[in-house]
C-alpha cells in the first residue's frame, strides 16, 4: 500500500499535531516513570484501602476546585487563543484579569471547603474522623485554582514546551514530596501530601508563566468588569462540565464503596489510573495545542472539520497499539505499577481500555462545540453524559460487582461517540475522512477481538494473540505516521529507508 507523501499544507498540520503530541507525550512518558515509582510506593505503603481513601480525597479536591474556579481558566485559554497575537494590549488585559480573579476564587473556594469540611467528610466516609483531612484539602483548592490562572496563559499562547516541562516537574514533585509524607504518616498524611504537591504545582506554574513577556496594563473598573464578565459567561459552562465530570467520578466511587467497601474503590482507582495512563498524553495534547488551534479557525467549518479529522487520525494511530498492549498485558501491568493485591482490578482495566479507544475517537469532534462556544449544546451533552455514566454504574456494579464500573465507562463512550458524531454532523456538516473510517473500522474491532479472546480462550492463547496483534498494529501505525510527515522531518540517516519503502 502506497502512503501519502506528506507534502503541502496538510503535512504542515500533521507535523504540528505530531510535534505537539510528541512534546506533551514526551513529558508524559517521563511522568509515567514517576507514576510507576509513586504508584508502587503508595500501593505498598497504603494498600487498596488507602488508595481508595486517596481517590476520595482527590475527588473532593477536584470537585471543589472545579466549582471554585468557575471555569475561568478554560474560558481564559479560549479568550487568549481567539485574540490576534499582535494585539498585546488585549491579551494583557485578559491575563491581568485572569490572574487576579483566579486568586480571589481560589481563596473563596478554600474558605467554602473549610466551612463545610465536617458535612463533606461525613457524607463521603460516614464519620467525622476525616474532617481534618478535608480541611487540609482547602489548601489544594486554593493552589490549584491559582495555578490554573497562570497555566491558562501558557496554553492560550501555545507554549507547548513550557507546559511539557511543567508537567514533568509536577510529576517529579508529586513523587518527591508525596511518598516521604505517606512513608512517615501513613493514611493520616494523604491530604497533606496532596496539599504539598499542589503547592509545588503552583510554584511551577508561576515560574513558567513569568517567562512570557506580558506588558503591565492599568485597567479601569469598567474594563475589568467587562473582561471578568466575558470570562464568566463561558467559564460557567466549563465549571458545570467539570463539576459533572468529577462529580460523576465521585458518585461512582461512592457506589462502589457502598456495595463492596473502600478496598474495592481502591481497585477501581488503580484500574482507572492505568487505563488513562497511555491515552492520557494524547488527550492532554488535544486540550493543550489542538483546542487553541481549533478556536482560531472556529468560524470556518471546512477548516474545522479538516483539522479535527487530522487530529483524530494521529490520535487513533498513536493510541491503538498502546491500548491493545494494555488489554493484553493487564495482569502484568497491574502488578508492575501497583502490587499483586490489585490483581482483582484486571477486568476493570480491560473494560476501561475498550472505553478509552472510543474516547480517543470521540474527543476530537467534541472540541468543535467548545471552539464554537455552543454553550447550550455543550452543557446538555455533559449533563446527559453524567446521568448515563452514573446510571450505568449504579446498574452494573450491583449486577457484576466492581467490574461493572468498567463496563459503565465503556457503555458511556458507546453512547457518547454516537451522540457527538450526530451533533457535529448537523452542526458543521462534519464527516469522517476516508482514512479515519478505515482506522475506526479496523482498530475498534481489533480491540474487541483481543478483549473477547481473554473471555473464551486459555490465557496463553489469548496473550499470544494479543501480543501478535499489538506488534502488527504498532508497525502499521508507525508506517502510516511516517507517511503523514514530510521527508525533512526525519533524520537524514533514515531518509533513504523511507524512500525505499515508497513512503
Amino acid at each position: 500500500m502506497t502512503l501519502p507523501s506528506g507534502s503541502g499544507s496538510g503535512s504542515k498540520s500533521y507535523t504540528q499535531i505530531i510535534k505537539s503530541t510528541t512534546l506533551i507525550g514526551g513529558s508524559s512518558a517521563i511522568n509515567v516513570v514517576f507514576s510507576i515509582l509513586r504508584n508502587k510506593a503508595m500501593a505498598l505503603l497504603l494498600g487498596p484501602q488507602g488508595i481508595g481513601m486517596m481517590a476520595f480525597y482527590s475527588s473532593i479536591a477536584d470537585i471543589s476546585q472545579a466549582v471554585a474556579g468557575l471555569g475561568i481558566n478554560a474560558s481564559g485559554v479560549r479568550q487568549i487563543a481567539a485574540t490576534d497575537s499582535r494585539d498585546t494590549q488585549r491579551i494583557s488585559e485578559v491575563v491581568t484579569v485572569l490572574r487576579r480573579v483566579s486568586l480571589l476564587l481560589g481563596l473563596a473556594g478554600a474558605a467554602m471547603l473549610l466551612v463545610f469540611s465536617a458535612p463533606v467528610a461525613r457524607f463521603t466516609f460516614g464519620d467525622d474522623q476525616h474532617t481534618l483531612g478535608v480541611m487540609v484539602l482547602s489548601l489544594v483548592v486554593f493552589f490549584q485554582v491559582a495555578a490554573g490562572g497562570r497555566a491558562a496563559l501558557l496554553q492560550g499562547v501555545r507554549d507547548i514546551s513550557g507546559l511539557a516541562r511543567m508537567g514533568v516537574l509536577g510529576g517529579f514533585f508529586s513523587l518527591a514530596v508525596g511518598v516521604p509524607i505517606i512513608y512517615f504518616f501513613g493514611e493520616a498524611g494523604i491530604a497533606v501530601s496532596l496539599a504539598a504537591a499542589s503547592f509545588a504545582g503552583f510554584v511551577t506554574s508561576w515560574w513558567f508563566s513569568r517567562r512570557i513577556d506580558i506588558p503591565l496594563v492599568s485597567l479601569s473598573v469598567r474594563r475589568a468588569f467587562q473582561e471578568t464578565s466575558a470570562l464568566f459567561q463561558l467559564g460557567i459552562v466549563f465549571m458545570a462540565s467539570g463539576f459533572l465530570t468529577m462529580g460523576s467520578a465521585y458518585a461512582i466511587r461512592l457506589i462502589i464503596s457502598a456495595e463492596n467497601g473502600l478496598h474495592a474503590a481502591g481497585l477501581y482507582q488503580a484500574a482507572w489510573g492505568l487505563g488513562g495512563l497511555y491515552a492520557g498524553f494524547i488527550l492532554q495534547a488535544m486540550g493543550t495545542d489542538f483546542y487553541p488551534r481549533l478556536t482560531g479557525i472556529a468560524n470556518d467549518n471546512a477548516e474545522c472539520n479538516r483539522l479535527v479529522n487530522e487530529q483524530a487520525e494521529v490520535s487513533i494511530l498513536l493510541a491503538g497499539p498502546g491500548l491493545v498492549a494494555t488489554l493484553t498485558l493487564a495482569p502484568v501491568v497491574m502488578t508492575f505499577f501497583y502490587s499483586s493485591e490489585f490483581r482483582e482490578a484486571v477486568d476493570i482495566l480491560r473494560w476501561i481500555c475498550l472505553g478509552m479507544m472510543l474516547r480517543i475517537v470521540a474527543w476530537p469532534i467534541g472540541f468543535i462545540i467548545l471552539a464554537k462556544s455552543a454553550k447550550g449544546i455543550f452543557f446538555s451533552v455533559e449533563v446527559a453524559a453524567a446521568v448515563v455514566h452514573v446510571g450505568l454504574a449504579w446498574l452494573f456494579v450491583g449486577t457484576f460487582g466492581i467490574a461493572g464500573a468498567g463496563i459503565a465507562f465503556f457503555g458511556l463512550y458507546v453512547w457518547h461517540s454516537i451522540v457527538m458524531y450526530w451533533i457535529v454532523r448537523r452542526f458543521t456538516q462534519f464527516r469522517w475522512s476516508a482514512a479515519n473510517r478505515r482506522l475506526i473500522m479496523a482498530y475498534l474491532p481489533i480491540s474487541t477481538v483481543v478483549f473477547g479472546a481473554f473471555k473464551v480462550l486459555p490465557l496463553w492463547q489469548a496473550t499470544g494473540l494479543g501480543l501478535a496483534t499489538t506488534i502488527v498494529v504498532g508497525l502499521y501505525s508507525l508506517r502510516v505516521l511516517a507517511g503523514l510527515l514530510p521527508e525533512h522531518a526525519f533524520p537524514r540517516l533514515i531518509r533513504p529507508l523511507l524512500n525505499m519503502r515508497g513512503v
